[in-house]
């Protein structure tokens, strides 16, 4: 077999000015038939050609062709959604063909114990230096070039905002999940890869590829094995230090470890181990789908703190407390005002208010408690990062509120997260916000654990900037 590269380039999978959909059909239950109406419909206007070895005329008006073979134009990105057993056959003549990047979004290989068929794949790969994505996978959608490659009906899916978040999956049930679920956390997808079994593309060749793209802010990713360890600490270390990383291990446990293989043939290995690696090289860790969530929200629309050093306002004093309770469990601590900024406040406030930190500015606070506290907060020098309660129940707490945050949590130089628990009136709030480019949260210790993430990769990069110099 031929050497592999030391990495794959993955540009011509995810910026293709050419598809061919293997697999095609006209009949829309079949997963052919969905790739190519999610390509149509997701706006990509390079030229896609429609194969399938019955095909007579055209598929979904595009003109058809029986093989790959047949299309004298030079094609891109094939993606084959074939029977396993022919797969071999179709990527070996996609090399013949100079195709420049495959997918195949087949199952029915390593992952049911088929090991055969997906060497026959590596071997292909390898031989004809192409990057091949599967199989077992969903595929790749791309909010900048267009292309969509998965067969998830667009009917059943929401599809996330353009934005600076890259989002790898071992997994596709995991990652069609959290692909349905960006667009209601308020940020935007750049890339999405599910990559399955790892034929040929694997982690290693991923994690390269986006710590040099210039449209991805944010890495996350959804790992449950490594393949090639050493070269994953080598790019994990290079990529760490250009922009943040966040990570979610599958199999943690002895049964989740078996589960992981059996789904995707990976190699599950010790999470301790796993978990020490991504600590070493400043990964992000996330327990659960909803913390992924939460963590890339915060890097994909905060700046790095310069520090730890927390203020809470709130116009609910409870829950001034709890956030203080869940600052220092994570790590973080209450900020200590400047004198400029008491003296400030206590001009703005109502005599009800105690000026300290936490700041309960009481249940009747209205968008100009609000805007007075996010304003002397902004210039205190003292302050790393703020947290801002707003209980929408209250008398004062409005849609005029909801713009105060946006306008303040968008414009400072330090980061801020919003609480904001509730139920219908409140969610309209929280989208507001959201969609604004703040984060938000249901739940102080969400927005602590978050803030604390960020305070540790900004802590990560600075020492290792240091060192470097």
């Amino acid at each position: 077999m031929t050497k592999r590269p030391r990495y794959f380039n993955l540009e011509p999978i995810m910026n293709p000015k050419s598809i061919a959909v293997i697999g095609a059909s006209d009949n829309p239950d079949k997963i052919g038939h969905v790739i190519l109406a999610n390509n149509v419909a997701s706006g990509f206007r390079g030229a896609i050609y429609p194969i399938n070895i019955n095909a007579s005329g055209t598929i979904m008006g595009y003109t058809a062709y029986k093989s790959i073979l047949d299309v004298k134009e030079k094609v891109d990105l094939a993606v084959v959604a074939v029977p396993a057993e022919v797969v071999p056959k179709v990527v070996e003549e996609c090399g013949r063909a100079g195709v420049r990047g495959i997918i195949v979004v087949s199952g029915g290989f390593s992952e049911v114990g088929r090991k055969d068929l997906q060497d026959k794949v590596t071997r292909s790969g390898m031989k004809y230096n192409i990057p091949i994505i599967g199989p077992n996978c969903l595929g790749v959608t791309d909010s900048y070039s267009k292309i969509d490659t998965l067969f998830l009906p667009a009917a059943k899916i929401d599809k996330p905002v353009v934005g600076g978040v890259s989002f790898a999956s071992q997994s596709g049930a995991v990652g069609s999940s959290v692909l349905d679920m960006i667009d209601n956390e308020g940020f935007g997808l750049a890339r999405f890869i599910s990559y399955g079994n790892a034929a040929v593309v694997d982690e290693v060749d991923i994690l390269n590829y986006l710590a040099d793209d210039e449209k991805t802010k944010v890495i996350v990713f959804y790992i449950e094995g490594v393949q090639r360890g050493k070269e994953f600490i080598e790019a994990a270390k290079r990529a760490a230090l250009k922009k943040p990383i966040v990570v979610s291990k599958g199999g943690m446990t002895d049964e989740g470890a078996k589960a992981a293989h059996s789904h995707t043939a990976a190699l599950a290995g010790s999470h301790q181990a796993y978990e020490a690696v991504f600590k070493q090289f400043g990964f992000i860790m996330a327990d659960d789908i909803q913390e992924l969530l939460n963590l890339s929200k915060i890097f994909e629309t905060q700046p790095l703190p310069k520090g730890r050093r927390i203020a809470i306002l709130t116009n609910g004093g409870g829950t001034g407390v709890l956030a203080t309770d869940a600052l220092y469990e994570h790590g973080l601590q209450i900020a200590e005002m400047s004198k400029k900024t008491v003296e400030s406040l206590r001009k703005v406030m109502p005599p009800i208010v105690n000026v300290r930190l936490p700041l309960d500015m009481a249940g009747d606070a209205e968008k100009t408690r609000f805007e007075a506290a996010l304003a002397a907060f902004e210039a205190d020098p003292k302050i790393d990062a703020i947290i801002a309660i707003a209980l929408f129940q209250t008398p004062g707490a409005d849609e005029n509120v909801a713009a105060k945050l946006v306008e303040y949590g968008t414009k400072m130089r330090k980061p801020m997260v919003v609480v904001s628990p509730g139920g219908s009136y409140t969610k309209r709030q929280r989208q507001i916000i959201e969609k604004g480019g703040v984060p938000v949260y249901e739940s102080p210790g969400e927005a602590a654990k978050a803030l604390a993430a960020l305070a540790s990769y900004a802590e990560y990069r600075d020492s290792h900037v240091k060192k470097s110099r």
